[in-house]
């Protein structure tokens, strides 16, 4: 018997229902930009931003890390994928971006349509509550590379800001506010030393009463994006700096965006930790410093502002009930 692709471990059916199966979801977050259809070996959107005086193209990639460990436990695939495109979405938000259009990869080591397809309609939700157009990515299947059942998702997006509007930290300056939007819990961060200490103790079909759910429920919360709370201050330029919170933690990602003569000085009892972040803590342990590093601690991102603007900003995040959490300060 002579040996082929899919004896081999790859099906090139399975890929085509697959595409079959995506096809009529992708087709809906398209907009008059979009130019081709799925299919073709490059997606082409058109760059005619006429709103635009000067138009500056904003990228990023990322992934959502061991969180997919989770989507496997619980077999709920679909809000990874909306994870992935509000992490990218927020990454360039912070850039004072909008999207434009997301590419994504999903890998896996024996392709099941059903579970590729549930995962992409996860990018296709979030991509069309972002109004970004999904025009492009790649399925690919890898016998061996993946353990039975699991895969790898990964994704780039590509926004756009007027060039006077870019946002990059540099105008703030001492005496500066800084307003905390709440995340929805670990966003797509800290999920190693979560698991390492949650779910050697508890399964993820466990139900704590702190939380109202499951903890598998709780950390398959879906990252947060901020884009529709946000962009219109923007617009309003209300809005001095955005950090992104990731992994490291408050301090480490909002560092990125200072000058060098200013410091951060953020006030941690201005909020209440979410629940889930008092159960990691306690159960495994972990020092306060390292929860700073590792977590979010329900603080998704961080607009840097004018006292001036202060309330404008808090009026016009509602109901996402921002709140003052700090200051900026003169560096030592």
């Amino acid at each position: 018997m002579s040996i082929t692709y899919n004896t081999s471990g790859v099906s090139i059916e399975a890929g085509e229902k697959t595409v079959d199966l995506i096809k009529p979801m992708i087709r809906s977050t398209f907009d008059s930009n979009v130019l081709t259809d799925i299919g073709l070996f490059g997606g082409f959107y058109d760059a005619k931003f006429t709103e635009f005086n000067h138009p500056v193209l904003v990228a990023s990639t990322d992934g959502v890390g061991t969180k997919l460990k989770l989507a496997f436990a619980t077999g709920i695939h679909d809000t990874v994928g909306q994870c992935l495109v509000n992490h990218c979405t927020n990454d360039i938000l912070c850039c004072g971006a909008k999207p434009l259009f997301f590419l994504d990869y999903f890998a896996t080591g024996k392709l099941e349509p059903q579970t590729a397809a549930s995962v992409i309609s996860g990018f296709v939700k979030a991509c069309r509550e972002n109004k970004c157009a999904l025009i492009g990515g790649e399925t690919a299947e890898m016998p061996s590379f993946y353990s039975e059942g699991e895969y790898d998702i990964s994704g780039t997006i590509v926004g756009v800001v007027e060039k006077e509007k870019i946002i990059n930290g540099a105008q703030i300056s001492p005496g500066d506010v800084i307003i905390g939007l709440p995340s929805s819990g670990l966003h797509t961060n800290g999920y190693s030393l979560a698991r390492a200490v949650m779910l050697k103790k508890y399964e993820h079909s466990t139900y704590f009463n702190e939380l109202g759910k499951t903890l598998g429920e709780a950390l398959l919360e879906v990252h947060k994006s901020y884009l529709n709370v946000v962009y219109p201050l923007l617009e309003l330029n209300l809005i001095k700096g955005i950090s992104h919170i990731t992994g490291g933690g408050i301090i480490g990602n909002t560092k990125r965006i200072l000058p060098k003569n200013v410091s951060l000085e953020i006030d941690w009892q201005s909020w209440q930790w979410l629940p889930i972040f008092d159960i990691i803590m306690r159960e495994g342990n972990i020092e306060t410093e390292e929860m700073r590093k590792v977590f979010n601690l329900g603080i998704g991102m961080i607009l840097i502002s004018s006292p001036d603007n202060a309330n404008q900003i808090l009026e016009g995040t509602k109901p996402a009930v921002a709140m003052f959490i700090g200051t900026i300060g003169k560096a030592d």
